[in-house]
């Protein structure tokens, strides 16, 4: 008897043992799950939480009330230090065009070029892209099948030049619309039944194709969106009457003597599937190194975007801290039109490096001037009266048949074009989100993990 309960003692310390200290009764919660700080992303500063007066530090000459003073608080969150760059959007556009060859070479029969099997050896169909194999357009099998995403040489061609028909690179990309899957009707329903089901009246709203559809699973809030990524540079022709631009229409995005330059004639939509494409281009290199996925790439609600722009200089006019635009050697500040006819008294003629001027005190370049900047949110001149003290934004996205007054879009900052006040911290301006316009780009901004900064 005395040998049973020695050997039962001695079975229960070994349990005991063996499952580790986290099953001794008590919340210790789930064990793995180390802190781990968020990667710093490249060309990104941190910008702290806090709070700050949004809205106008002077008289607001052009629309009255149209940015009233109010203090709201918003979380920590990374933003691109420069505006993106012609050869970082480049980036973007490649990325488009090598996955419609890689598909259409894959069609045409070469299987390398597609994964058809996941790493469980279950289908996948369609088959996924295969980016580990090259393209070789000296492979007569593969030059044949990427002929589509040409200029026909009969109708298109110039000069018998070989040039990718720019109209053909569509970008197809998915977002998860989580204000349409937060409404109550939409919201799914244990109660109707034993195995649970959505509300007869739930229905999503499929923004492109100006639709409505019935919720039956949880995968109809996934919106599919297409958009075409090269950017508008006939806009430099159309943007000003009896204005020679030529040269910039021709060179502007391609040459490589502008790949610093900010990228412009990018409408809205263009911006927000950058920002899509960013965010998966950089999970997945995370996902393949073993690595947590981190928030996504998005453009910049119009309140992030001036407490960005501040650069914790809560009643400054401008991002350097002063009520004039030029500092006390009598040079200007930002890339603006300082005077009538007067446009080179910047150092450039129209857009400048997206690193010419000092940064503000948060490491920013071109918070004022340069190029205005698309922000996430629609352009209502009532906003700052209703929308939260708390991270406060308003976004709507339009409908194909709605008015041109519901598709107008913030933008921020002023430009080359524009008169100094139009470059001040508080001015706001909008734009037509399928719009493209010289004196518009982007830079993208990304949430914070909660719990970084009290490491730092």
């Amino acid at each position: 008897m005395k040998r049973q309960i020695g050997l039962l003692l001695l079975s229960t310390l070994f349990a005991l043992q063996g499952c580790g200290t986290y099953e001794d009764g008590e919340l210790r919660g789930v064990p793995g799950r180390e802190f781990r700080t968020e990667p710093e992303p490249y060309n990104m500063v941190r910008i702290p939480r806090g709070a700050f007066t949004m809205g106008r530090n002077d008289e607001d000459v052009s629309w009255a009330h149209r940015a009233p003073s109010r203090t709201v608080s918003l979380e920590a969150f990374w933003m691109d230090a420069t505006e993106i760059s012609n050869n970082q959007y480049r980036q973007f556009v490649y990325y488009v065009r090598d996955s419609l060859m890689r598909r259409l070479i894959l069609e045409h029969g070469d299987d390398d070029f597609g994964i058809a099997e996941d790493e469980f050896g279950n289908p996948i169909d369609p088959p996924v892209l295969n980016w580990d194999i090259p393209i070789d357009l000296s492979d007569e099998e593969q030059y044949e099948a990427v002929q589509p995403l040409y200029y026909n040489a009969q109708n298109d061609q110039f000069e018998g030049r070989k040039e990718i028909d720019t109209r053909k690179l569509m970008y197809r990309f998915y977002w998860i619309d989580l204000k349409q899957a937060a409404e109550r009707r939409n919201r799914f329903n244990f109660n109707l039944d034993e195995n649970g089901r959505y509300e007869d009246s739930a229905q999503v709203f499929y923004f492109p194709t100006s639709r409505y559809v019935k919720v039956t699973r949880r995968k109809d809030f996934i919106i599919e969106d297409r958009v075409n990524v090269y950017p508008d540079t006939l806009a430099w022709i159309s943007d000003f009457s009896y204005s020679f631009n030529e040269p910039m229409a021709k060179n502007y995005f391609w040459h490589p003597n502008y790949d610093n330059y900010p990228v412009v004639g990018v409408s809205w939509r263009q911006a927000y599937a950058f920002c899509v494409w960013r965010t998966n281009y950089l999970n997945r290199a995370l996902r393949r190194n073993g690595e947590y996925t981190v928030h996504e790439f998005r453009l910049p609600t119009e309140a992030e975007w001036e407490y960005a722009a501040r650069g914790g200089l809560s009643s400054s006019m401008y991002p350097w801290g002063s009520y004039y635009t030029r500092s006390a050697e009598g040079c200007l500040q930002a890339n603006f039109k300082p005077m009538r006819g007067r446009y080179a008294e910047d150092g450039g003629l129209t857009t400048l490096p997206v690193d010419h001027f000092e940064p503000n005190e948060y490491g920013l370049y071109n918070m004022s001037g340069n190029v205005a900047e698309w922000t996430s949110s629609a352009f209502d001149e009532s906003s700052y009266y209703f929308t939260h003290d708390m991270n406060p934004d308003y976004q709507y996205n339009a409908r194909p048949e709605d008015p041109p007054a519901m598709k107008r879009k913030v933008i921020r900052g002023g430009s080359w074009k524009d008169v100094s006040f139009f470059v001040q911290l508080s001015t706001r301006a909008y734009e037509y989100q399928d719009t493209a316009k010289t004196y518009i780009g982007f830079r993208c901004v990304r949430s914070c993990m909660l719990g970084d900064d009290l490491t730092n």
